[in-house]
């Protein structure tokens, strides 16, 4: 029998404070090598289906499977990006995860994988922001509660008003506390900016802002967030607060940019979930002889923070491993309240 989960049934099991040491585990075990994750393929889709233009693609279709070590099930996520989906009322990624029983081959999942995805990315820049930020004054010992109130404020930028935007905002406010972002402002070239900010201010009860530039939403920062399918840099790196982490998310191909190069050569260290293909993204891939640190050490204590004044860019380009964990999270969960429909996808003979 395959149990079929519909995002609804995903949201009911799915919170972000308990998420977020499931996505931790993972990168350790990702960080030790117990996964397996091949390489993600990522191939242009809808050639042909315009005959006005019959040889443009319509968007890009990705693989992305991955097993942990040990657990239950093999996971492969099916992803769909269309840049005109908006147009359409649609969202821009769609995305679909099956899970395998490891032991036994069968399928015993398909999981609605939007919220999955974007949770799990969402996770990432939360606990960049547990790890690396920093009032700018000083370093914050990792034995100090690190979701106290007493901790210095922060201030948030939010370049993008997208799904990945609020989730990475709610994360952030999970992994941190939401009383210490003392100010969070979104920018978008776009009106959806206002929607935006209102919808975060009346969920987490945080003062949300839109701005009207980059720029303004840069300035003063002490975390700034990327979510965006932009081609080119979305804010000026000149603009950053000493002490700055930018955790940038949207780029994961080498025409995807949102970073300038003033942003990465201001950087004291480039921290990355997957170093090999974060250095091919349109943001890091014109530097030449780049370190790029793994997230995984950071979250080991092995790596992080040295200084209040250092910036310090966090790159995701996502991992298959944490869709893997983070699906078997939610699945569990579903199978004890059991939710969703179950239906035998092969007959007897």
């Amino acid at each position: 029998m395959v149990r079929v989960l519909a995002d609804e049934d995903i949201a009911s099991v799915l919170d972000l404070e308990t998420l977020l040491p499931v996505v931790a585990e993972a990168f350790d075990k990702q960080r030790s090598g117990a996964v397996e994750r091949p390489e993600r393929p990522h191939y242009p889709i809808g050639a042909g289906t315009d005959p006005d233009a019959p040889e443009e693609p319509t968007g890009t279709g990705l693989c992305m499977p991955a097993y942990i070590h040990g657990a239950s099930y093999a996971a492969t996520k099916l992803v769909a990006v269309c840049e005109d989906n908006p147009e359409r009322g649609l969202p821009t990624v769609t995305a679909q995860i099956t899970l395998t029983d490891a032991e036994t081959g069968q399928p015993v999942g398909y999981l609605a994988g939007d919220r999955i995805t974007n949770a799990r990315t969402g996770c990432i820049g939360g606990l960049a922001a547990r790890e690396l930020a920093t009032d700018g004054v000083s370093r914050v010992p990792r034995s100090t509660d690190r979701g106290s109130s007493l901790r210095a404020p922060l201030e948030l930028a939010v370049i993008g008003a997208g799904a990945q935007a609020r989730w990475q905002t709610r994360a952030i406010a999970a992994a941190v506390g939401v009383d210490r972002l003392e100010s969070i402002r979104i920018y978008s070239p776009s009106d959806s900016r206002d929607e935006c900010a209102r919808d975060l201010e009346s969920e987490l009860g945080a003062p949300v802002a839109a701005v009207s530039s980059p720029r303004a939403a840069v300035a003063d920062a002490s975390i700034v967030v990327t979510a965006t399918t932009s081609t080119e840099p979305v804010f000026p790196g000149e603009a950053l607060e000493a002490g700055a982490l930018v955790i940038a998310v949207g780029a994961y191909t080498p025409a995807m940019r949102e970073l300038d190069a003033t942003t990465v050569e201001r950087a004291s260290r480039i921290v990355a979930d997957v170093p090999d293909e974060a250095g091919e993204t349109g943001d890091l891939r014109e530097h030449d002889d780049l370190e790029i640190r793994s997230f995984g050490d950071v979250l080991a204590g092995d790596d992080g923070r040295v200084s209040g004044d250092e910036i310090i860019v966090l790159e995701s380009v996502g991992s298959a491993v944490l869709d893997a964990a983070t699906a078997e999270f939610v699945f569990d969960r579903a199978v004890e309240r059991s939710l969703g429909t179950t239906a035998p996808l092969y007959g007897n003979d």
